[in-house]
Parts: C-alpha cells; sequence; structure tokens
C-alpha cells in the first residue's frame, strides 16, 4: 500500500459509497466500509454493502468481506483488504480513529456527522457545508458542479429528481405501494415488461403486487425480505437495457469517488 498509515473510514457502503471505496482502496489507502445490519441498497451488483448479506461480493475486481470483529476489520484493512463491519447503531468511530472519515450515506441531513470525528472529515452531497460540519464537501448532483470539492460552503440541495435515463425519470424508479415486506419475483439483469409484476408487498393486511413501470433491464433490486415503508425506493430499471451497466460502477460513483481521493491527496500535500 502506499499509504499504509492513513486509515480511512467510509460511512456506508451503497453504489455511491462503493466508487469512493473502489478508487482510495485502488490508490492504496487502507479502508474499513461500516454498513447497517441490513443494506438498503438496490444496485447491490455494484455496491460493496452485499457483502453484509453473502459474506463477501466482489464490483470490477476488488473483493470485499463482511467482518464481525472490529479489530480483525482493522487487520484486515492495514493488510490491503477490503473489509465492511456491519455498525448498526454507528458506534466504532472512536474506536478506529481513522485519518480520513468519509460519510458516504446520502442521508441529506446536516446533523449526522461533525468535523472532529478524525482530523480530515469528508462529508457527501446534501446537508454538508465544509467548514461546519465537516472539512470538506463533495457536490453529488448532476450537472456542471459534479465532483467538485468544496473546502468552504454547503453543497446543493437535494432536488428530490433522479436523473433522467433515456428522457426516463421518475418513472424508472421501483417504488412500494405499501408498506410491509418485499419479495422480489424477478432478479438484476432480467428484462421486464410494463406492468410486469416484479415483486411483491407482504403484510398482515395484504399482499400487494409490484408492478414494472415501464420496459428495461432491471438495473437495481431491493434484498428480499427485508421490511419497508410505503414509498420506499425498491428497484430501477433501465429502458436502454444496457445490461453492460450492471456490473461496473456508474459514472457519477466513479466521479465522486475521484473527487473524494483528491480530497484526502489534497489535505496531505497540505499537510506535508
Amino acid at each position: 500500500m502506499l499509504f499504509p498509515t492513513t486509515l480511512v473510514l467510509v460511512r456506508g457502503a451503497g453504489d455511491l459509497a462503493t466508487g469512493v471505496i473502489y478508487r482510495l482502496h485502488e490508490a492504496g489507502f487502507p479502508v474499513i466500509a461500516t454498513e447497517t445490519a441490513q443494506p438498503m441498497v438496490v444496485r447491490r451488483t455494484v455496491a460493496f454493502a452485499q457483502a453484509v448479506f453473502d459474506g463477501s461480493h466482489s464490483v470490477e475486481g476488488v473483493t470485499a468481506h463482511r467482518v464481525d470483529d472490529l479489530a480483525a476489520a482493522i487487520g484486515m484493512a492495514q493488510r490491503g483488504d477490503l473489509p465492511v463491519l456491519p455498525d448498526p447503531r454507528d458506534e466504532v468511530i472512536a474506536a478506529v480513529q481513522p485519518v480520513v472519515l468519509v460519510d458516504a450515506r446520502l442521508l441529506k441531513r446536516a446533523q449526522v456527522t461533525h468535523r472532529d470525528q478524525a482530523p480530515l472529515v469528508i462529508g457527501l452531497g446534501p446537508g454538508f457545508a465544509a467548514g461546519e460540519n465537516c472539512h470538506a464537501a463533495i457536490e453529488t448532483n448532476r450537472g456542471h458542479r459534479l465532483g467538485r470539492v468544496l473546502w468552504s460552503g454547503a453543497t446543493e440541495a437535494d432536488t428530490g429528481i433522479p436523473g433522467a435515463v433515456a428522457g426516463y425519470r421518475q418513472e424508472r424508479l421501483l417504488r412500494a405501494p405499501a408498506a410491509g415486506e418485499f419479495a422480489a419475483h424477478v432478479t438484476i439483469g432480467d428484462v421486464v415488461a410494463k406492468d410486469q409484476v416484479i415483486g411483491e408487498i407482504r403484510s398482515e393486511a395484504a399482499v400487494t403486487p409490484v408492478m414494472a413501470s415501464l420496459t428495461g433491464v432491471v438495473r437495481g433490486l431491493l434484498h428480499s425480505g427485508l421490511v419497508v415503508a410505503a414509498h420506499t425506493k425498491l428497484g430501477d430499471i433501465d429502458p436502454r437495457l444496457d445490461q453492460t451497466a450492471i456490473d461496473t460502477i456508474s459514472d457519477k460513483s466513479l466521479a465522486i469517488g475521484g473527487a473524494v481521493l483528491v480530497a484526502v491527496l489534497t489535505w496531505l500535500n497540505r499537510s506535508a
């Protein structure tokens, strides 16, 4: 590893966080990722969070392993491997004492991270303001400012509008029609037709079908068995029928990951 003493803790291992983890790991930083006990991740094929369910998961040649012991996670990271540590109560930061803390959970709330939690704290997306609750903030909204590193000032507010794919925005998203346990009838990579039943929400009151919103390839799908609230994002459908995008990190995720890497290297350079 090029930077063996610069331990990075990344909160979150979803698809956007995976771009960050991937860039840092490949650049030679020891990285520990933390996740919830049951990650609500949709693009699971390109999310290291899937290791929480499967024990290990590979994305573009990098394999993450679930580790339930903090000491083991630190040792694994220092050896150049990639641990994903379930931390449902968000308690390990003080014990790990990372040099760099990256909040990649995209919670879109201001009071989730504090600047004093690590020598360098980086926040992704809405809710972060450099100089207030982080040292550096990364813009995550698509557009001219995507991937910019802010050393002062706040990132743009959450628009609530998903990015367009072949002209579709909200239409490409699958959302829970009711609260209950999600059960999928298809898998990521399947081609589905508009109005096809792709799963169901099971509750004591009823079993409610989940219908495909348009024709395309299933690019993301929540893990079966998770309990969701009504309107929770369950998945997304790519109308371009491009199955190569299923197993590769997105352009947005790589741009954000590159921005975090630049922020860390800039800070190290200024500190030298």
